[in-house]
């Protein structure tokens, strides 16, 4: 094909948009995106109640969280090399299919081992679902709109997180645990009828699609060694903190079998003519530098997410629904902020932006570090609001800066690798807090108890008091109930203090990518930061 045919093609892809108005393809796919983001979280509260359903251990049930995330994982990033096989609407919608008749069937799960072999295949549905999205959102606006449209997909991203558990506690203690599943039944319906009319496949996935059928050309050994490495590094994430990471032997075997499998597969990938991931697209920085910092936001937005849920319910008595509301807020804060930054993106420098959105989540979580057992409901409520404005900053700008100066061509690559390192990021965040805070309470402790000697005449104060108490109340054994008593606010005060270490952790990390703001290229104005000098 000569140069000319080669412009030519590219002019044209560039140029195609949608016949339909875009704006209602973005809010069908922005419908799917959010049941499965949404279906990510809301489970979590009820694994109790579906472990008593199911005749399980509670430890087992983790395992319904665990099976999903792995597949989820391993087809996240091979998302754009399928929809590049099968085309991506044909890919899209059958992914909505699996996703939405493994929902039913979950919710008629039998036992536990038949309920976590169906989060398997809705983890594999759902993986490919957040890529093509957003891959389809850069197809169906022109650069300039590419900011507004990200914001609507965004707020799905995000808000979904943030009332799962919230809606939840309320299904579960409302209903039974089957309709956290059958909720997506009818929501993936309606997903399906719509993806059908109006989503189409541009003339660069077309093209695609029958390149790679004539050519029959499928990287197994790098579709193999992917799978592993991811799942098993899923596995070790999820199961690491449980079993004290390296002291399992289990663990120990997983984390190496799939850190040998990725530098495997990076190697052979860089080196096959057909990649399942075009790992060629991090030669370009300013694509690179995105990748980092969609990984930090991964951290930060899903350990969070953890984080102040379990200061207030452990801390604080909050039932699971009380604990879904202090998050809640911060996603209507969200949806309110990301339209504002979405129109900012075309008109101030996308580095500026991301800047502004690091410095304000940093100085958010440094703010919530003066957390304290008695906080009140509304300064945790606003802890949450404070970072989740910040956070609306960097989501759009970063996704926005990851397509500057690529092709068409790459947008399926781009999308699953974005969304790929954002999820990943947020199971490193989650059990770095899971870790950190069992660490550190257990270091609190230890440094407080040794302070607690029979010679310390505030301990023995304390104790005459309590003891006087609880005698005149008629307690029996009076001093050993005062001691247990001091011990359990040892506890408490070790836990407390973990959770600051865990909170001025998260905020050092998120103000230290700041600096990789400079490495980035700068964007045209007025072109949706697509272009670059």
């Amino acid at each position: 094909m000569s140069a000319a045919s080669i412009a030519a093609e590219l002019s044209a892809d560039q140029a195609w948009r949608p016949s339909h108005n875009p704006w209602i393809v973005a809010m069908t796919v922005t419908l799917a995106t959010f049941m499965e983001v949404l279906d990510t979280s809301i489970a979590n509260v009820a694994l109790p109640h579906i472990a008593g359903g199911l005749s399980a251990g509670v430890d087992e049930s983790t395992w319904i969280l665990t099976s999903y995330l792995v597949s989820n994982a391993i087809v996240l990033p091979i998302s754009g090399w399928l929809a590049g096989v099968f085309g991506r609407k044909r890919f899209y919608m059958a992914c909505v299919t699996v996703f939405t008749i493994s929902s039913f069937l979950c919710g008629l799960a039998p036992s536990l081992a038949i309920l976590v072999a169906l989060r398997v295949v809705q983890g594999a549905g759902g993986g490919g679902l957040q890529p093509s999205e957003q891959a389809i959102l850069v197809d169906s606006f022109a650069p300039e709109e590419r900011g507004m449209a990200f914001a609507v997909y965004g707020m799905a991203v995000v808000l979904a997180p943030a009332i799962g558990p919230t809606l939840g506690g309320w299904i579960t203690d409302n209903f039974t645990w089957r309709w956290i599943f059958f909720i997506n039944v009818p929501v993936g319906i309606i997903s399906l009828i719509l993806s059908y009319r109006v989503v189409e496949d541009p003339p660069y996935v077309v093209r695609e699609v029958k390149e790679r059928t004539q050519a029959l050309r499928i990287d197994y050994i790098g579709l193999g060694l992917i799978a592993i490495g991811l799942g098993f590094l899923q596995v070790v994430l999820d199961k690491g903190q449980r079993d004290d990471w390296l002291q399992s032997q289990l663990i120990a075997t997983l984390a190496v079998s799939g850190a040998l499998a990725l530098a495997a597969f990076i190697v052979w990938e860089l080196r096959t003519e057909y990649p399942v991931i075009d790992l060629r697209l991090f030669k370009d920085r300013t694509f690179a530098v995105s990748s980092i910092m969609m990984f930090t936001l991964g951290i930060v937005l899903f350990g969070t997410t953890v984080l102040l849920p379990e200061y207030v319910q452990e801390l604080m008595g909050y039932t699971a629904q009380q604990a879904g509301m202090v998050l809640t807020p911060g996603g209507f804060a969200m949806m309110v902020t990301m339209p504002i930054v979405g129109a900012l993106v075309s008109r101030v420098d996308g580095r500026i932006l991301i800047a502004i959105g690091f410095v304000i989540t940093g100085a958010a979580m440094l703010h919530m570090a003066g957390i304290y057992p008695g906080v009140d409901f509304r300064t945790a409520m606003l802890y949450r609001i404070y970072q989740s404005m910040g956070l609306a900053f960097l989501f759009i700008p970063i996704t926005t800066m990851a397509y500057s100066g690529m092709r068409p061509d790459q947008n399926n690559d781009i999308s699953a690798i974005m969304n790929f390192t954002r999820n990943i990021g947020g199971s490193v965040g989650i059990s770095m807090v899971t870790t950190i805070l069992a660490r550190r309470a257990q270091f609190h402790q230890t440094a407080l108890i040794s302070r607690l000697t029979p010679l310390n005449p505030g301990l023995r104060a304390r104790l005459d008091g309590i003891g006087v108490q609880l005698f005149r109340a008629g307690a029996d054994h009076a001093s050993g109930r005062a001691l247990g008593i001091i011990y359990g606010g040892v506890l408490r005060q070790a836990s407390a203090q973990a959770y600051v270490d865990v909170i001025w952790l998260m905020g050092m990390v998120t103000l230290g990518v700041l600096p990789l703001v400079l490495l980035m290229r700068k964007p045209e104005l007025g072109n949706g930061a697509t272009a670059l000098h």
